[in-house]
């Protein structure tokens, strides 16, 4: 009730002194361990957003997805109280921003399609999509519509990712996991999307070209910067944990954490929950698509024997 005796001004100042009510996010398939992660998070802690309704999703023909959908979307029911929802729309009515977390990039097209369509803002979890032009047709739509977007890997907020930039760095190599999945058309964005991430935290926009090399112990994926800064991805198979070498004239930074510590996902959430407040991606979305130019082209230089080829 208002006091008379209070002056407009500082009853104005009281009510914005007031604690706005959290953020009611929506998650968009619940076949990922970064869902009850996330999830678990921001139940626990006080960051300004609560996870509220989850739609499942997944993929049959995919066993990542497949074998661990109803798992994570019983967890977060029971430990979380989310409300699971029979489709996309009854989500996308419930919630004011939308996590997209399906494991198989092959939906994200469609799915960023109905949450661009109700004016969601949306992160969309790795890999952005399951190819180039897939990328920015979603890109294309949000941009019609003027939806805020971003994707990243949690790597550029890890331990390797946070102390790797430098104003001197002259190139970088990076490494990690090659593994290989046949259902993505664009086979490098599975698992090597993360060095590939790293790689772009440490030398930004500008690659020029790229050519791979590939065996069956893993690939090499060497780009060329337009101001000729070159960056190096090893992607070992059957695994490999994380790390980096950054080049700084005279001196090398070697960044190799300890086991887990690369990629933590506690710094990648609070920047999620940061741009559903402002609207701001905290990655330009130019350098999320020339990352998947990056391994478009990386995919199309396996295919001509390791070839140079340039970004398309």
């Amino acid at each position: 009730m208002y006091n008379a005796g209070v002056k407009p001004a500082v009853f104005f100042l009281l009510a914005c002194a007031l604690p706005a009510a959290d953020l009611r996010i929506g998650i968009v398939g619940t076949d990922t361990s970064h869902v009850p992660a996330f999830a678990k998070m921001l139940h626990d802690e006080s960051l300004g957003a609560k996870v509220v309704a989850a739609w499942k999703g997944g993929s049959k023909d995919f066993e990542a997805s497949a074998t661990r959908v109803d798992q994570f979307a019983v967890e977060l029911q029971a430990k979380y109280g989310v409300e699971i929802v029979p489709d996309l729309n009854t989500m996308l009515g419930k919630v004011d921003a939308v996590m997209l977390e399906s494991v198989d990039g092959r939906v994200h097209l469609e799915q960023a399609r109905a949450i661009i369509a109700a004016k969601k803002p949306v992160f969309i979890d790795k890999p952005l999509a399951a190819s180039l032009d897939d990328a920015r047709e979603i890109a294309r739509l949000a941009k019609a519509a003027g939806v805020p977007w971003f994707s990243t890997s949690s790597l550029r907020y890890g331990a390797i990712g946070a102390h790797a930039k430098f104003s001197d760095t002259t190139g970088a190599a990076v490494w990690g996991p090659g593994t290989i999945v046949p259902q993505f058309p664009l086979d490098l964005s599975w698992y090597v999307i993360h060095p590939i991430e790293v790689l772009y935290t440490i030398l930004g926009r500008g690659c020029v070209s790229v050519s791979r090399t590939s065996t069956a112990n893993g690939d090499v994926i060497v780009g060329r910067w337009q101001d000729g800064r070159i960056g190096t991805v090893y992607a070992a198979r059957p695994n490999a944990d994380y790390g980096a070498v950054v080049f700084r004239g005279h001196e090398v930074t070697d960044l190799h954490p300890k086991k887990g510590e690369a990629s933590e996902y506690r710094p990648l959430l609070l920047e999620i929950v940061k741009f559903f407040q402002t609207g701001k991606p905290p990655v330009d979305n130019e350098e999320t698509l020339e990352i998947m130019a990056f391994m478009d082209a990386g995919l199309r230089s396996k295919q001509q024997g390791g070839a140079p080829v340039a970004l398309r």
